[in-house]
């Protein structure tokens, strides 16, 4: 098992990959109660078109099989694997996003047996036809609550103007129709393909001896038989790296009191290192804390204006394959509020320069926050992107992030903020 001691922090991490492929990253928090664990697949709602485990010819899947199988999982023949983590007085839980599945669970007691649960109803599928047809309800309706949700329509609604022609436009739960193509064929398919050891990691933050743990799930992967490692082929590309398919604006009418109005910019730098990755993110990160934080000109202006509210929201969202950042507020002046944002994005050299005898006093404020969430386990967990930054952790966050200079800034405004690359979406009252 390989150590790496961080000296500033006086903390240290460990990672082993198995003999069946699964990566396993331990970082103890000593003095900590509670452990916080999180295995993660490889796999989103992208990945619907890829070449099947030994298959030879690629398919396209239904949209939605990611989420499906998340919800599916959890449900065994003879139980439920929420019930299992309850039974020891922990609290389990599952998310899917674009680009992976993850299954957690936090506690301050019985680690070693929830390692198990959680490591056994992962890797022990189980779909009948009858479960099926009664999960596809269920998720129905969650799909018919988020569409009427402002908020998500807001935020798909962008993603549907910056990648008009690529799967992250579609809602990661899928829709109604397709949902309803989904058979226990198809999930096993999908299973096989990216569930595979080598394709997940196990991360365990917090109360945990590194050396007894990794020996539980030595233990457990070897009573276990896993068909030989395949990389899954993934055929996701974007239907345009350039991003001339930007749709400009488009408006959606619904039953809100105030309009709401996001601004969105599409990436289109490429990276084949995720440290590098990394340090581009941390530098986008405090450029637009720079340019529209709350001690901001530009933010306080904007608010003496009446043109944003405490609504007001900013965000850099990065995974594999795509990029992209959003501001939103709700506004009576939406016209206004685009304006002004894609105004300040385009002078962003000039607004650096400005706001120069800021930027030491944001990075440090920067500095604190990610620091700050060094005793959150959860939050640890949460943020470890595996493969996407090259395996850094938040403490290698902090590190990095003190080495981020207002050149870096500059260089990061220049790749990122593409007028081309910007985007407006509203939603306005039925009554406007």
């Amino acid at each position: 098992m390989e150590k790496y001691f961080y000296q500033d922090f006086n903390r240290s991490t460990y990672h082993q990959q198995l003999a069946n492929g699964l990566n396993v990253v331990l970082m103890p928090m000593p003095g900590f109660n509670k452990t916080y664990a999180m295995m993660t697949t490889n796999f989103g709602s992208i990945d619907n078109c890829f070449v099947p485990y030994s298959g030879q010819e690629p398919i396209h899947v239904p949209d939605g099989v990611a989420h499906f199988l998340e919800h599916k999982l959890f449900e065994k023949k003879d139980y439920d694997a929420f019930d299992l983590f309850g039974k020891l007085g922990a609290d389990s839980n599952a998310f899917t996003s674009f680009t992976q599945t993850s299954y957690l669970f936090s506690t301050t007691s019985h680690l070693h047996e929830n390692i198990d649960i959680l490591l056994d109803f992962v890797q022990q599928p189980y779909f009948t036809a009858q479960t099926v047809q009664k999960e596809q309800g269920i998720i129905g309706q969650e799909i018919q609550m988020y569409d009427d949700d402002p908020n998500w329509r807001l935020y798909l609604g962008m993603l549907g103007n910056l990648y008009p022609h690529d799967p992250m436009h579609i809602d990661i739960a899928g829709t109604v129709e397709s949902i309803s193509k989904i058979t226990p064929e198809i999930l096993m398919e999908n299973y096989r393909t990216f569930y595979q050891p080598s394709n997940m990691t196990l991360l365990l933050v917090g109360n945990l001896d590194p050396e007894e743990t990794i020996k539980w799930v030595v233990a457990n992967q070897e009573k276990k038989d896993f068909a030989p490692q395949e990389k899954p082929d993934r055929r996701f590309k974007l239907n345009d790296p350039t991003g001339k398919d930007v749709i400009p604006f488009r408006s959606l009418t619904m039953n809100v009191n105030r309009p709401k109005v996001m601004v969105g910019i599409r990436g289109l730098k490429s990276f084949d290192d995720g440290r590098a990755r990394l340090k581009y993110k941390l530098a986008v990160d405090l450029l637009l804390d720079v340019l529209l934080d709350d001690t901001s000109d530009n933010y306080l202006r904007l608010y003496d204006e009446g043109v944003i509210d405490d609504s007001f929201s900013y965000n850099l969202d990065m995974q594999r394959a795509f990029y992209f950042a959003y501001f939103s507020t709700n506004t009576d002046q939406t016209e206004k509020f685009a304006d002004e944002v894609m105004r300040i994005l385009e002078d962003a050299d000039q607004q650096i320069d400005q706001a120069a005898a800021r930027f030491e006093g944001v990075k440090r404020g920067e500095l604190g926050r990610l620091i700050g969430l060094l005793n959150s386990p959860e939050t640890i967990g949460n943020r470890y992107a595996g493969q996407l930054f090259d395996g850094a952790n938040l403490m290698d966050e902090v590190r990095m992030m003190r080495t981020i200079t207002l050149d870096d800034l500059k260089a990061a405004a220049a790749d990122f903020i593409n007028p081309d690359g910007m985007s407006v979406y509203q939603i306005v009252p039925q009554h406007q």
